[in-house]
């Protein structure tokens, strides 16, 4: 069986109205399966997580795009996390019977009818990419959508697919094929948002840190608190519990405590495997030992 897992962020997390909307959509659409939603007010974002086929999952995406467009107006938006689009970013991740060529596919036909039907232009990115400019997500949304018409006029970013103008009030999207990512963030005991930014860049690759790591700092005002927001693009290679202690360590310098941490949609559980080792001192523990793996195994 093919199982493909695909994780639409859209720019709205405090209608809840809106929200709902949104994901009756994906609920709707026949042989995919709604995995995870989760909303974030400071942010104005909202996270949706899905699995199926590649037919179900591109007339899943094409529902989105078509309740989202009507509800989400970017020339009213704001919130802490940059975006370029209402349906800002659209990941497809091989889980079971699939390679990382076949989300390629899926994210390029899924960009043409998105762009056809609604006329959002889509830039392609990650592993879709079409140029290295374009690989990371980070440099495509520089600018945010209040500066997406100038980048536009620039050719160097003509979009992949769809008109050469943002869409008045949607903006564009960013369609592509990944690995699975690890959404994770810290915050911390203060308003500080100069700290949380100093951390951010002392852990995150483009300047500097771990290399699988992605981090912003931000501040949600609501709460009177800072944070720092990651991507974990390679959990094994640059895990949870790595990352937690370079955070605690970086904030200790500052006179900051960690105040907690918190997973954004779903999370492999190697990962959470391997941080309780880390913190529980485990020594010689096999994923046998955990009992929902023994009663698969034994089924």
């Amino acid at each position: 069986m093919a199982i493909i897992e695909c994780v639409p962020n859209v720019s709205e997390g405090r209608r809840r109205d809106v929200v709902e909307a949104l994901v009756d959509a994906v609920r709707r659409t026949p042989s995919v399966r709604l995995l995870d939603y989760s909303s974030d007010a400071s942010h104005n974002r909202s996270v949706i997580t899905m699995a199926g086929d590649g037919a179900g999952l591109k007339d899943a995406v094409l529902a989105l795009f078509e309740a989202a467009l009507p509800r989400i107006d970017l020339r009213t938006h704001e919130g802490e996390h940059p975006r370029i689009g209402a349906v800002d970013v659209v990941p497809f991740i091989p889980i079971e019977g699939v390679t990382m060529a076949d989300c390629v596919a899926l994210a390029k036909q899924t960009a043409t009818e998105v762009a056809q039907r609604f006329q959002v232009p889509i830039y392609l990115y990650e592993e879709a990419a079409t140029r290295p400019s374009r690989r990371n997500l980070e440099d495509i949304r520089r600018g945010e959508f209040e500066g997406l018409a100038a980048k536009m006029a620039d050719s160097e970013w003509t979009p992949d697919f769809g008109p050469g103008l943002p869409h008045p009030s949607a903006g564009a999207s960013v369609v592509g094929a990944r690995m699975p990512l690890i959404a994770y963030n810290i915050n911390l005991a203060t308003d500080r948002l100069d700290v949380a930014k100093k951390i951010a860049r002392a852990i995150r690759y483009s300047s500097g840190g771990f290399r699988y790591v992605k981090a912003m700092g931000v501040s949600l005002a609501d709460r009177g608190i800072v944070q720092v927001s990651i991507n974990l693009t390679d959990y094994e290679k640059t895990p949870m519990f790595r990352v937690f202690e370079a955070v605690r360590q970086e904030a200790a310098r500052y006179g900051v405590n960690v105040l907690e941490s918190e997973i954004v949609g779903l999370v492999p559980a190697a990962a959470l495997v391997g941080a309780a080792e880390h913190f529980l001192q485990l020594t010689s523990f096999s994923r046998d030992q955990i009992l929902e793996n023994k009663l698969k195994s034994e089924a």
